[in-house]
């Protein structure tokens, strides 16, 4: 494959290449910092080769709170650094990604006898300096935290915080009525896995190599080189890489590489926290988003989701090992109902959930005395030990994820030569070249030339793919010029772009990943689903041999 002969140095087996064959970075791990970097990379001119073992995103990037945000409750913590480059993100990221990003407002409940957790640095000074308070906050400081909040980041887009009434008001009603009073701020909604997937889609058009359903069998350094052995999971192929530098991007897997991949000592770790989430039916009419603070000093979000559902979540609970599938336990989906309901006037059940996800975020161990105060800032580590290096990634959030990766290929240009400057601020993703409040153009535009859509179908497909929605369509004049129905307004068209432009190759990629239409399809549709990508998947292999 390489053109690649073995000489012995010093008694040891050196790869000795002439050739180019050799890639720059070899990524392992495709979720959201993963494919980041690839991204990044690739722009700069480097190589760049990922190897995912499932699809894209299959994991922690997929199972976020759907939020880029600055972290509001980071604050309390003195986390200023990690906040402020959330808050300028958040903007840098919705003009580039304008489709599958958008501003969303945030309701926060005010009641002047709320209790608060009181382990935390702000609640400690308070403790100090205001006993009599009992673990209580005053408006002011929360009003101070909302200023910082609208200041640290420089912001141009979003509209500041303001105080709400909420007597009588669509806010207010789903609320109990001791809530008088709340504060409204920005922040942002994001469609986590469609951003992992896009990030990957434009690194591989700027030359990067993505293989996905491909697994990391071993990584061994020679001498300046790295020798990497990989399994494909369909076919059943290995194939041997040669790259310069090694990125370790496995997520919650990051320790596990390091160990059993890479076999090196390291006293980096991860510490892997689930965080779970309900799906319920509707819960209120309007379009924001609730901020609500607990006792135990903890936040939930209740979010509008998918036009029809309200979004609940997260938990911070400990998770003993990536090989542990993470899922919304009975005592997690409770924990969020209950939590929820010392807010909402409407007691909601086990009964409402219609869905529950479940992901484990991998934190940097910085040695903190619980989930919820381990740091969500990002630490990379390289690791030169017997000659070619290696990069590791811990922790990071999706908001930053951008960052993330320029902070990564500094680490880079600082073993590799000839790499170029930063590029991505601003640059769009795949059908994010619109302006930011340019989606109801986008969706009338989309309507004009295939007036066969209802505006609630056009509406999904701006909002997954951008200026590239007509594309999706190509030259269909009637709906049945888009083959199959498979339900929801997911068809044949739609189907054949995910697999042959987005990596897709299961019926859980699509409904699950590249959408939430399995909120809306049936298990029997989603197996038809299925089985009709298992044969195309056969088609083109038998035409291929």
């Amino acid at each position: 494959m390489h053109n690649v002969e073995e000489v012995t140095q010093g008694g040891n087996r050196v790869a000795n290449t002439t050739d180019t064959d050799v890639t720059d970075l070899f990524v392992i791990g495709g979720g959201i910092n993963g494919c980041g970097i690839t991204r990044d990379a690739a722009g700069r001119g480097l190589s760049v080769t990922l190897a995912e073992m499932d699809d894209l995103a299959s994991a922690t990037s997929s199972s976020s709170t759907k939020l880029f945000h600055g972290g509001l409750r980071y604050l309390e913590y003195f986390e200023f650094r990690l906040v402020r480059e959330a808050l300028i993100e958040r903007e840098v990221l919705l003009r580039a990604m304008p489709h599958i990003s958008w501003p969303m407002r945030f309701i926060l409940p005010y009641h002047k006898d709320m209790r608060f957790e009181s382990e935390t640095p702000t609640s400690r000074l308070l403790s100090v300096v205001m006993p009599w308070m009992k673990g209580r906050r005053p408006a002011w400081l929360i009003r101070l935290g909302l200023f910082m909040y609208d200041n640290l980041g420089g912001r141009k887009i979003l509209p500041g915080t303001k105080t709400l009434d909420l007597t009588g008001t669509a806010e207010g009603v789903p609320l109990q009525e001791r809530f008088a009073k709340a504060y409204e701020y920005s922040d942002c909604w994001i469609e986590d896995s469609r951003l992992v997937v896009l990030n990957a889609r434009d690194a591989e058009a700027r030359g990067a190599n993505i293989m996905t359903r491909t697994k990391v069998l071993s990584a061994e350094r020679e001498g300046d080189l790295w020798r990497i052995e990989t399994h494909n999971n369909e076919d059943g192929g290995q194939k041997t890489h040669l790259a310069r530098m090694l990125i370790n991007a496995g997520g919650p897997w990051v320790g596990d590489i390091i160990r059993s991949k890479v076999r090196v000592n390291s006293t980096e770790g991860v510490r892997l926290v689930r965080g779970s989430h309900i799906v319920t039916r509707r819960l209120y009419d309007h379009d924001k988003c609730y901020f609500f603070q607990g006792t135990d000093g903890r936040i939930i979000f209740a979010i509008p989701y998918e036009r029809d559902f309200t979004l609940i979540g997260t938990t911070d609970a400990e998770h003993d090992s990536p090989l542990e599938k993470p899922v919304c336990t009975p005592q997690e989906q409770r924990y969020l109902i209950d939590f929820a309901n010392q807010y909402f006037a409407r007691n909601i059940s086990e009964d409402d959930v219609v869905w529950t996800y479940s992901g484990v975020r991998p934190l940097y161990d910085d040695g903190a005395s619980s989930a919820t105060a381990a740091t969500r800032d990002y630490t990379l580590k390289v690791d030169r030990d017997g000659g070619a290096p290696m990069l590791n990634v811990f922790g990071g959030k999706i908001t930053t994820y951008r960052r993330l990766a320029e902070s990564a290929l500094e680490k880079v240009s600082q073993n590799l030569a000839d790499v170029k400057a930063p590029w991505t601020a601003g640059v769009p993703l795949p059908g994010g070249d619109f302006p930011v409040d340019g989606v109801d153009d986008l969706v009338s535009d989309l309507k004009d030339r295939f007036p066969f859509l209802s505006d609630i179908w056009a509406r999904r497909l701006v909002r997954a793919y951008g200026t590239e929605a007509q594309a999706v369509l190509n030259d269909a004049t009637n709906v049945d010029d888009l083959g199959y129905d498979f339900g929801a307004t997911l068809t044949e068209a739609e189907v054949i772009w995910l697999m042959d432009k987005e990596y897709a190759r299961t019926a859980e990629d699509v409904v699950w990943r590249r959408n939430k239409l399995g909120l809306r399809l049936s298990a029997e549709q989603i197996g038809t689903l299925d089985d009709w990508m298992a044969a195309r998947r056969a088609s083109a292999r038998d035409a291929a041999e």
